[in-house]
């Protein structure tokens, strides 16, 4: 199977999908708009079930070689600083789900992958490179660039995020949401924190309409923190009104999160203080998806936050981008001259649609239930007592990715059930 397959877009989920095409013999073209390959934003969490694909395609020691490796996750109340629930991670999420949860900057988990890339040799790197639209036969799909280029190919991956331009002309022009809540991101060297901020830890402080999340990244010299709050842009949260909603950096005020977090307790000061800058956007999304015909149709597929954008409070949008990538490979394993792009994209969104929604529906249901305020803040911090790490695990996803459907090749968790 040589054919060559357009990869439009080259962020964490376009290159997932280039790598996870070459390790399967297949050509990819990747385009990608921006004139140097990177990333924006700054760390994210990978949960056992994407260091698991992460080491099937042999990335490990690049892995650790960058990341940081929790010991713990600890949930605490904003305000008062008391304890809520703990779940271990560490050596127990190895012993658990047979691989670790890790913590690394985004910057250099694309890092990692593009040499991956770049290694495998089968990919065509283009950059400056954006889409404008494209045309599907029953042959081929054609790409036509804004700068007047034409790049024809067997199939077409949609990798290009939340605003995707691959999603609007297959699926027609839909808004994207508003969460109403907005991000403040920053990051901190660990050596200019309190000692005791400094441990190998998630921490989630939850509070009335906000909550903030930090832990080590680049193996434990930095920390990001990420403080989401109920607002606006423009409305007492930095930017100016009417903002790009597609700017990832919008000037942030530190006045402004202070008073959006409300009488934080002194460790959640003191890690706010930190921080020497911040940066702002507002988060949005789509609704769960509700057939696979929102993740491919014909020979165009859509791939991470284009088929199924994720709000951040279940860590999953770059695990279920990288999920996504290694079904497609699997599925193509072993080369079959006599695979069709359609078929193979058929089988690729009945696999993937069902746990994407339901990783969409639990993240919205975890925003709602970080910030809530009254009888169900309440419920929460006693359920989170009582239940301790039995409410915090999330095993039918990090037992994950499941096999795809019908898949008549073994592998090493074939008989897991996700």
């Amino acid at each position: 199977m040589n054919q060559q397959v357009i990869v439009a877009g080259g962020g964490i989920g376009g290159m997932a999908c280039a790598l996870a095409l070459a390790r399967s013999g297949v050509p990819t073209v990747l385009l990608e708009q921006a004139a140097v390959f990177g990333e924006v934003g700054a760390g994210l969490q990978l949960g056992p079930n994407a260091t698991r694909v992460l080491a099937d395609w042999g990335l490990t020691d690049a892995l650790q070689a960058c990341a940081a490796f929790p010991e713990a996750l600890h949930v605490r109340d904003a305000h008062r600083g008391t304890d809520l629930g703990q779940l271990r991670l560490g050596a127990m999420a190895l012993a658990r789900y047979g691989q670790p949860y890790a913590t690394v900057h985004r910057a250099d988990l694309h890092a990692l992958l593009l040499a991956a890339v770049q290694e495998q040799g089968l990919t065509e790197l283009r950059l400056n490179a954006r889409l404008a639209s494209f045309a599907q036969t029953p042959a081929g799909v054609s790409a036509s660039l804004e700068d007047g280029a034409v790049v024809d190919g067997d199939a077409l991956l949609g990798c290009d995020g939340l605003w995707s331009r691959v999603r609007m002309q297959l699926l027609g022009h839909r808004p994207v949401r508003s969460s109403g809540h907005l991000a403040y991101r920053g990051m901190v060297r660990s050596a200019d924190l309190p000692v005791p901020l400094r441990a190998s830890v998630v921490t989630a402080w939850l509070g009335p309409r906000m909550h903030v999340v930090h832990y080590p990244v680049r193996g434990g010299e930095w920390i990001n923190v990420v403080a989401v709050v109920d607002g606006v842009l423009g409305q007492g949260h930095g930017g100016e009104a009417g903002s790009d909603p597609q700017s990832w950096t919008h000037q942030a005020r530190a006045t402004d999160l202070a008073r959006a977090l409300g009488p934080a307790c002194a460790d959640l000061l003191s890690m706010i203080h930190a921080v020497p800058a911040w940066s702002l956007w507002a988060l949005n999304d789509r609704p769960a998806m509700t057939g696979a015909h929102e993740h491919a149709q014909g020979r165009v597929a859509l791939v991470g936050d284009a088929a199924h954008p994720l709000r951040p409070y279940l860590a999953q949008g770059a695990a279920m981008a990288i999920e996504d990538a290694w079904t497609l490979g699997r599925i193509l394993k072993p080369v079959r001259a006599r695979d069709d792009w359609p078929q193979v994209l058929a089988r690729f969104a009945d696999t993937r649609w069902q746990r994407n929604a339901r990783v969409q529906q639990q993240s919205q249901r975890n925003g709602r239930i970080f910030h809530a305020m009254g009888m169900v803040r309440w419920g929460r911090d006693t359920a989170m007592r009582l239940l301790g790490e039995r409410l915090l695990d999330n095993p039918w996803l990090y037992d994950g990715p499941p096999e795809p459907l019908q898949d008549p090749t073994p592998s090493p968790h074939s008989k897991r059930k996700t």
